[in-house]
């Protein structure tokens, strides 16, 4: 299929678009926004900024990365998997590093889009991908523990020597910390999944959470104010930008630059099977990137296209981009409208959240998959890139990932057969194309 530039896609789009197309959008765009909302806020405290700075984050990628995006379906936002590797940069260089290091990945974004790369991306082995879940997902898991318990341990440098922390003991949890948190994940593995598409379980989790803990009057950990404002206090601007020592922030950029690319394409391959319209890579890439320039100057977070907003907003009856622009109004909404409300949220109930996100966001139909047939060089790719983005620091395993890829995509060189009708390559193994397939009906976060 050629490559289409964004006035074509538009044009295609929005052919023959009327009322009655525009009512679906406007439908679709609440919908992803009911979804969006306890996410953002969860995601933007996980990240290690704020609940306010995960809110901001999703009305201006809605917006801006929805606009000049590659396909009429995707969505972009705050996401667990990014979170996973902010909260380490914020805890070495604070907030001012997740802003440098957004800014730096945005701009890499923005190169790799217009040189037209994004396609290689897309040569990434699945278990690596896989594994790579995985490991954020045990971050994302481990780093709420300390708010479902209502507690504060020790800080540590990895995923891994965290949990061990909680064996020496040391805290007191706090069981009304603890019941807050269960009220939401209750609710979000019980609620049926019809109501569900109507009304959100994380979002009646955390009203319901909420209410109990308004009732009572409970002295645990609430999000705090929620400024009125795009512009939030602590954002980045050029008089602060540390020019002398940008390079401090290079690895972490392309930690970033890689999981957004991944992620953002990931998710358009999914979203194609599920709509039959192809994603355009390389403008999807240009629309992370300017977005991601951007939004550290209103001081929010690195976004990247999330599929649990993206397949809401295909499953609603979404037609056009302006689902994602309807979103971040929606948002913005709440954000002058529910403020007074959102502040008084458990950090439990967000824990509650983040936790379940991080249960579903493992791809188990693929691990079963992988391991049922017994594929040794994926179940060996999987588990190694999951240990050490636990265990080490996230860039490292980035590179370890890289060259566990390099090593798979060397042995299937080895092994084609020489009849190339005849050669068969295990379906878990392939690219980001052939895990849409196994990811269309399984994915939920």
């Amino acid at each position: 299929m050629p490559r289409r530039s964004l006035p074509q896609l538009y044009r295609d789009e929005f052919r023959g678009y009327n009322a009655a197309k525009f009512q679906q959008d406007l439908l679709a765009g609440l919908t992803v926004a009911a979804v969006a909302l306890p996410l953002a806020l969860a995601f933007g405290v996980a990240s290690g900024a704020t609940a306010a700075a995960g809110l901001v984050t999703a009305i201006l990628s809605g917006i801006v990365i929805g606009a000049l995006s590659g396909a009429p379906y995707q969505i972009s936002g705050p996401t667990g998997a990014m979170s996973a590797v902010l909260i380490v940069l914020a805890q070495r260089y604070g907030l001012e590093g997740i802003f440098i290091a957004g800014l730096l990945s945005g701009f890499l974004l923005l190169v790799i889009g217009i040189l037209r790369l994004g396609r290689f991306i897309a040569f990434i082995p699945a278990p690596v991908i896989t594994g790579f879940t995985s490991g954020i997902a045990l971050i994302i898991f481990i780093g709420q523990i300390d708010n479902f318990l209502g507690v504060k341990t020790e800080a540590a440098e990895s995923a891994a020597l965290k949990l061990l922390n909680y064996f020496r003991g040391g805290f007191v949890p706090d069981w009304r910390a603890i019941l807050i948190g269960a009220v939401v994940i209750l609710t979000m593995f019980f609620w049926p999944k019809k109501l569900n598409a109507r009304f959100p379980a994380s979002l009646l989790g955390i009203i319901l959470a909420t209410a109990l803990n308004a009732l009572f009057g409970w002295p645990i950990a609430v999000i705090g104010d929620i400024p009125k404002t795009l512009l939030l206090a602590e954002r980045l601007s050029l008089a602060n930008i540390p020019w002398q020592n940008l390079t401090d922030f290079i690895a972490p950029a392309l930690t970033i630059t890689a999981l957004g690319a991944v992620e953002s394409l990931l998710c358009g391959a999914v979203a194609s099977n599920m709509t039959g319209i192809r994603l355009q890579a390389n403008q999807e890439l240009i629309g992370q990137g300017i977005g991601n320039m951007l939004i550290p100057f209103f001081g929010g977070v690195p976004a990247t296209a999330a599929i649990a907003r993206t397949s809401v907003g295909i499953k609603s009856g979404g037609q056009t981009r302006l689902v994602s622009i309807i979103h971040a109004i929606g948002l913005l909404l709440s954000m002058f409208l529910l403020a007074p409300v959102m502040a008084r949220i458990p950090l439990a109930a967000l824990a509650g959240v983040l936790m379940v996100t991080a249960v579903r966001m493992n791809e188990w139909h693929a691990i079963r998959f992988m391991f049922g047939k017994r594929f040794k060089t994926a179940m060996l790719a999987f588990v190694i890139t999951m240990l050490a983005t636990v265990t080490l620091d996230l860039t490292q395993a980035i590179l370890i990932g890289t060259l566990i890829s390099a090593a798979i995509f060397l042995n299937e060189l080895s092994s084609l057969d020489i009849n190339i009708q005849e050669r068969q390559v295990p379906s878990c193994e392939g690219s980001l194309h052939h895990r849409a397939a196994l990811l269309r009906r399984h994915r939920q976060f």
